[in-house]
């Protein structure tokens, strides 16, 4: 009889195999990728950062129009899947209170949250059935949203993701820490955070994130006791991936050298694909803008060097001249785009083969 690997257990709902696919903004992870990993039985997860046309609104229309294109996100990943849909919503946006509204009305089936700690997560969500997952980076960050929300919401987290200093995007470290490797290792997170979270009845579920690329890091995670994991960068690389081509283009040209970590205006360091931006950046060259948006709350348009906002898109959209492409650690050993059906089959016979 041919083994299975084990599922992963958030409360009713049964995910198999054990993968989140990580929320990636802004405008990589829409609902056409979420909708076909949702479709193998993994969780698809929808960023929510920036999905409206905010280039060319008043302020005023901001939030409204951010609100309706993640509505009509969520709606189009349910057309196209009966699988497990996801939000993954960032603390430092303006507008994070409205959006996990939004996505509460629409029945999501879970949030996922981090950039900064989601200490009022539950207060906005007052549907039971809706999973609250933060994103970590160390056991105290836990327990501290941990002993809020029981104190105050008289609820757990129903899972939690760990992410490592491998992460692509924003990372919840020090920028120093990050740069000359101080952070400490996401297996070493993993025994801390598992610990705590086995103290707990039931036990919180932990996933492991950040770096894991093959069967062999899931598996290896699973052995030291996740209940299942999160990846990203290897769902860039697929046909049904949201973001532009020229995007995915990055992450089979990019050498290891060419990953490098930027100080993000989110207040975090991100690790980015070298670009002409890029170096722009460290040289200096971009300077601040008139923002009429303020997305996010640790942003200082008067100050910040470029508006992360503006090069993401632009990245997402192709225009890789005019912004950057975040990437996870592994990125540079992506060598082809393939279909989400056999990027997952890969991964559950790579993951059986080193159980």
């Amino acid at each position: 009889m041919e083994k299975k690997l084990p599922a992963l257990q958030i409360g009713d709902l049964t995910i198999y195999p054990p993968i989140i696919q990580g929320g990636m903004g802004v405008r990589v992870s829409r609902s056409g990728l979420a909708a076909a990993v949702a479709n193998e039985g993994c969780v698809g997860t929808i960023a929510g950062v920036g999905l409206g046309r905010f280039e060319d609104l008043p302020r005023s229309e901001f939030e409204a129009v951010n609100n309706d294109a993640l509505r009509i996100e969520i709606r189009k990943a349910r057309e196209m899947s009966k699988g497990i849909i996801g939000v993954n919503l960032m603390v430092a946006l303006s507008n994070y209170e409205s959006l996990v509204r939004t996505a509460v009305d629409e029945n999501i089936d879970l949030i996922i949250s981090g950039a900064g700690l989601p200490l009022e997560l539950p207060k906005f969500v007052e549907k039971k059935h809706v999973k609250l997952i933060p994103v970590v980076s160390s056991v105290r960050a836990f327990k501290i949203i941990c002993d809020k929300w029981k104190r105050n919401f008289s609820r757990l987290p129903d899972a939690v993701i760990v992410e490592g200093s491998k992460a692509g995007g924003h990372i919840g470290y020090d920028f120093h820490e990050v740069v000359e490797n101080r952070a400490p290792g996401l297996d070493e997170l993993m025994i801390e955070i598992l610990k705590f979270a086995g103290s707990f009845e039931p036990v919180i579920p932990v996933i492991a994130a950040g770096g894991i690329f093959d069967g062999r890091d899931i598996a290896h995670f699973l052995k030291i006791g996740a209940s299942g994991v999160q990846i990203g960068t290897r769902f860039v690389c697929t046909d049904e991936c949201d973001a532009h081509d020229n995007f995915k283009r990055a992450y089979l040209n990019a050498k290891k050298e060419d990953l490098l970590i930027i100080k993000s205006p989110v207040g975090m360091p991100g690790r980015v694909i070298k670009s002409r931006f890029v170096d722009d950046i460290k040289h200096g060259k971009t300077s601040p803008t008139s923002c009429k948006y303020r997305c996010l709350k640790t942003c200082d348009p008067q100050t910040t060097p470029y508006c992360i906002a503006k090069a993401l898109t632009n990245a997402a959209e192709g225009r890789l001249d005019e912004g950057f492409v975040f990437a996870g650690s592994n990125a540079y050993r992506c060598t082809e785009i393939v279909p989400v059906k056999k990027l997952i089959q890969d991964l559950i016979a790579e993951t059986k083969q080193y159980l």
